[in-house]
């Protein structure tokens, strides 16, 4: 085998840990850092010299939407270029393992929007381990570490049913949880905004979550309302934490709606209430005040019962139609109304499918009107049948202040939440990382550096179990980003999303150089990082 002795020479180290920037070298041999120290002499065939930049840990992707990507193309660059070493994909409930032979076809239109589709991608790896050799077998690019989504939980169980679930439903999927964290999944996610996840009462999850609590994961859950109802929705999850004595983390912490910004303290004072009862709460965010999602999202949470076929069954309804509009302008009780809570004019399309509807990407829903020649909503009703509900969207829903507010607590981990889908996808996809480090560190001040490099490491590595990652550190993996903080900073915007970022110099991977001096060389350097049980 070829020794790999790298020396890093000449850097600032910003170790992770949050404690102070020094100067030092770092011998990396192989896969692993095996000395730190000044003026290292010897024991190495390789040198970078890396001064006046900063020598930092990898970052850890907390929350990413690669997994069918992965499936076609394992280098992620959009991800590797930013300095991200690790990413943990099974977000939101809504994944691809497991997958039973029988649900495939109609689980790939749920996937779609989310997190892509392709017919060159053989979908019968089954289940978590499947997947997971499969990607592993394609040779990754980058890290992985997978999430058992409730969502495919769910289906395998009961099938698509738009109801509770039985005493024997819920039995089968406490079996299948054992089963998939055996097979490598770090933890359960949820995203109880989404079919079929919405169905779950508290209990089911609370039950679930016993199981990961036993195994000894993490449980990651996009709440039921990021909005009017956050509160309600905010005590919901921390009762599942204090009942299934399970860590719980939340994904891409927002208060949506400018109207809602009373409740951001009220939120963080829940948080406080429950670190102090020893239970353990962290969150993952983007840089932000935009989400993305699917459009049908702003549909009324009835109108999405019983999948894509039955949408747009509805959605095709003169009369049915008509509800619909009135149930998004009165609002439901429990529903986060995107509608009502940002402004129809402040939401986006980001993707279709069809080139009959391209013409739509990068509008907002008041010019999809206008391009369709009719009232904004029945002109979005038209375009998801269009697109058989393959439709992307961004939603511009708070301001910058918010931002810092989450940005700054201590639950805080750093995620892009990126959708590597459509012609405009969130420009989080390709930015997060370096926006922090240019725009919140080095402009605005609004955090020191080492906070935000122990956000974007240490913090996730804990919080997800990855043992010597996250740091720098003896006998830590060699997962490493060096980086010119003096110019470091994100390119993309929402006009031009797929612009790489500027100032990321080297990185490494399990010791291997993916990125050198700026550029991108493609390396099958990632590992799976599976549940240890």
């Amino acid at each position: 085998m070829l020794v790999n002795k790298v020396l890093i020479k000449n850097g600032y180290i910003v170790d992770g840990t949050g404690e102070k920037m020094f100067s030092a070298d770092v011998l990396i041999h192989n896969e692993k850092i095996v000395k730190i120290a000044k003026n290292i002499k010897t024991g190495y065939n390789k040198i970078i010299n890396a001064k006046g930049l900063v020598v930092a840990p990898g970052f850890i992707d907390a929350h990413s939407h690669s997994d069918v990507q992965l499936l076609q193309n394992p280098n992620v660059r959009e991800k590797v270029m930013q300095g991200v070493t690790t990413e943990i994909i099974g977000q939101d409930g809504i994944a691809t393992a497991p997958l039973p032979k029988r649900y495939i076809k109609r689980w790939r239109k749920v996937l779609a929007t989310i997190d892509g589709d392709s017919d060159k991608i053989n979908w019968k790896f089954k289940d978590t381990k499947g997947y997971l050799k499969q990607i592993e077998s394609l040779g990754l690019g980058q890290n992985e570490s997978y999430l058992l989504p409730h969502g495919n939980v769910r289906i395998e169980a009961m099938g698509f049913k738009s109801k509770f679930a039985s005493k024997k439903n819920l039995e089968k999927m406490k079996q299948i949880i054992k089963r998939e964290m055996s097979n490598g999944a770090i933890g359960l996610s949820s995203g109880i905004i989404y079919t079929p996840c919405i169905y779950a009462k508290t209990q089911e999850l609370i039950e679930c979550c016993k199981v990961v609590s036993e195994l000894n994961g993490v449980f990651v859950v996009h709440q039921r309302s990021e909005a009017d109802d956050i509160l309600t929705s905010v005590d919901e999850i921390i009762k599942i934490a204090r009942e299934a004595r399970v860590k719980v983390h939340f994904s891409h912490m927002k208060v949506s709606g400018l109207k809602n910004a009373n409740k951001i303290d009220k939120v963080f004072e829940k948080f406080d209430a429950a670190r102090k009862e020893g239970l353990q709460i962290t969150f993952d965010q983007y840089p932000y005040y935009a989400a993305s999602t699917v459009l049908s999202f702003i549909l009324p949470p009835w109108v999405n019962e019983g999948g894509t076929s039955k949408l747009v069954e509805r959605l095709k309804s003169n009369e049915l139609r008509k509800k619909i509009i009135l149930d998004i302008n009165n609002g439901i009780r429990g529903w986060d109304n995107t509608v009502s809570v940002s402004g129809i004019e402040n939401i986006y399309i980001a993707s279709v499918v069809t080139n009959k509807n391209k013409d739509c990407v990068g509008k907002n829903l008041v010019e999809v009107g206008k391009i369709k020649n009719k009232p904004p909503l029945e002109a979005t009703f038209d375009l998801l049948i269009e697109e058989e509900n393959q439709v992307g969207m961004v939603e511009f829903y708070g301001n910058d202040d918010a931002v810092v507010k989450f940005m700054n607590r201590p639950e805080q981990c750093v995620c892009t939440d990126g959708l590597p889908v459509g012609q405009k996808p969130h420009p989080r996809l390709y930015g997060s990382y370096p926006k922090i480090l240019g725009k919140y560190v080095r402009q605005c001040k609004n955090l020191s550096l080492e906070s935000a490099i122990s956000k974007m490491t240490s913090k996730p590595a804990k919080t997800f179990g990855f043992n010597n990652r996250g740091e720098i550190k003896l006998n830590n993996y060699a997962d490493i980003v060096i980086f010119n903080k003096d110019t470091i900073i994100d390119k993309a915007t929402y006009e031009s999303p797929r612009r790489i970022s500027k100032g990321i110099e080297y990185v490494f991977i399990n010791g291997n150089m993916v990125v050198k001096k700026g550029k991108y060389t493609p390396n099958p350097a990632g590992k799976v990082l599976r549940h240890n049980i």
